[in-house]
């Protein structure tokens, strides 16, 4: 397990892997953003959506202990606010199967690309299309080597 899993990943859980896909999302919305969401962000979409959210049952989903969630109202809100598939949250009790494994694979490298894309935009400024070719090649090729998403490649 390295230092940069989620909480509740190593139990391989449910809650646990809710609580991991949660916080891909959080990751991608930082990525996107350039700064966290906050839970009063969170509760307000989720209220315009007609669901409610108590700070302390987004704790327990975030952090992947308790019961799990399977309010389908919830989770499907969830999912259109971040703008994914609503089976992405519905579908974490199944998680062994190779389809799951493979789209959270993609879901991990759309979010590492939204990370640099935001990255170079911020830093890289006036630099030109043929280096950032060239970096974006690169990072394909840490992502290929270390697809599991460990130290050298975050």
């Amino acid at each position: 397990m390295t230092h940069h899993e989620t909480p509740g990943a190593a139990r391989r859980t449910p809650q646990g892997e809710l609580a991991r896909k949660l916080h891909l999302l959080l990751d991608v919305a930082v990525a996107e953003r350039g700064e966290a969401l906050t839970f009063p962000e969170i509760r307000a979409a989720m209220t315009v959506r007609g669901v409610g959210l108590s700070r302390a049952r987004w704790s327990y989903m975030k952090d992947g202990n308790g019961r799990l969630v399977q309010d389908r109202p919830l989770l499907t809100a969830l999912a259109d606010y971040f703008n994914v598939d609503p089976e992405y949250l519905l579908g974490v009790e199944d998680i062994e199967t190779p389809e799951m494994v493979g789209r959270q694979l993609e879901f991990v490298k759309s979010l590492r690309a939204a990370r640099v894309k935001s990255f170079a935009a911020r830093t890289l400024g006036d630099v030109s299309p043929e280096t950032l070719e060239i970096i974006v090649e690169y990072l394909d090729q840490d992502i290929a080597l270390h697809p599991g998403g460990g130290p050298a490649a975050d």
